[in-house]
């Protein structure tokens, strides 16, 4: 997934230029039908706009706090996801043993247990992050133009689920998570089933097998948290509204705008005429400087509407499991050139 990508007002303003674009046509059509026809009537008191301006600005507010709270939400999950991961790793290799098993096995077949329970957990957070990143129908902004334009892709819209998992798991537990719905929690559910075997046999200890499945316990409780920010969106009611209410205040606010800057040209042209003229022009750049500010906060809430969606902004899930990935492969000893490496960066942003 992609790590937030640190913005300059330069690429901001890049960002936002469309709209900025469409704000620009806007204010001079509508300065130069005042200016050049007799118009003067048409236009609105300050007060009614004062407070759509005010109710806009706090409705803003509210979805940007919303939405920041499901952004950090999901990065706490994620972070917990990083800490109980590294815990079932510890808890595997050290509970894994001959010390209370019926049979003695060779190091080298405790080692293939522990190694195959340590890959069937990688799957489980490829699986996740898989699930992730599937596209809801309300998650909208991947498709904006200007957020297309860094063609900035998460690594689970470069490959397969199915190619991804084969790696890590074998053939007869692909078949049977593949058959699944929710394959992540197919994987927990071979998890458990296989500690549970391993209790039986004797090279799990029973108190260890209740601490190891009470770290998948806080796994599922980790996923279906992950799940609900995935598949509960920001109220569209609230989303919606609050777009349609900043168009309406910056549609409106030329109306009021304008007048205003007539006058003050107006008092100016007693003593200098030439600037009192042409100071309702002035009107231009005030007017797209306040409608870039509204449109601007409106759109940062709506992209961090859906933390998994797979944008610049967005809670990197690919990279922290892979980092995952990286510490639980190293712990078990494998060479360095057959681990993966950390997905690669691109315009200052990890993939």
């Amino acid at each position: 997934m992609l790590i937030k990508k640190n913005y300059s007002i330069r690429e901001m303003a890049w960002w936002t230029r469309f709209e900025t674009l469409l704000f620009l046509i806007i204010i001079v059509l509508w300065v130069a039908l005042y200016n050049f026809f007799d118009i003067t009537w048409f236009k609105i008191p300050w007060t009614p706009l004062a407070l759509i301006g005010t109710a806009v600005a706090f409705v803003i507010g509210f979805q940007n706090n919303a939405t920041y709270d499901r952004i950090w939400e999901a990065r706490k999950i994620w972070g917990g996801i990083v800490n109980t991961s590294r815990t079932f790793g510890m808890f595997v290799q050290d509970m894994v043993s001959n010390e209370y098993a019926k049979e003695a096995k060779a190091d080298d077949h405790l080692q293939n247990e522990i190694k195959t329970l340590t890959y069937r957990h990688i799957a489980w957070m490829t699986a996740l992050r898989h699930a992730m990143r599937m596209q809801k129908p309300w998650e909208t902004t991947i498709n904006h133009r200007t957020n297309q334009e860094w063609d900035l892709r998460p690594p689970e819209k470069e490959s397969s689920l199915e190619t991804d998992l084969k790696p890590y798991i074998s053939d007869a537990d692909f078949t049977y998570v593949m058959n699944r719905n929710n394959k992540q929690t197919a994987l927990l559910y071979l998890q458990s089933h296989h500690l549970k075997k391993l209790k039986e046999q004797g090279y799990v200890w029973e108190f260890s097998f209740l601490e190891l499945e009470n770290v998948l316990q806080e796994l599922f409780t980790l996923q279906g948290k992950s799940e609900r920010i995935k598949n509960f969106p920001y109220p569209r009611q609230f989303a919606t509204l609050n777009r349609f209410f900043m168009w309406i205040f910056v549609l409106l606010l030329p109306l009021a705008l304008i007048p205003q800057f007539a006058e003050i040209g107006a008092d100016i042209a007693d003593k200098n005429p030439l600037i009192g003229n042409l100071f309702i022009w002035l009107t231009i750049p005030i007017y797209v400087l306040i409608a870039w500010v509204f449109h601007t906060m409106e759109r940062i809430g709506r992209t961090g509407d859906n933390p998994f969606e797979g944008t610049a902004n967005d809670v990197p899930i690919s990279t922290i499991a892979r980092g995952i990935e990286i510490d639980l492969r190293q712990n078990l000893g494998e060479a360095k050139e057959s681990i993966p490496d950390q997905f690669d960066v691109k315009y200052h942003t990890q993939l």
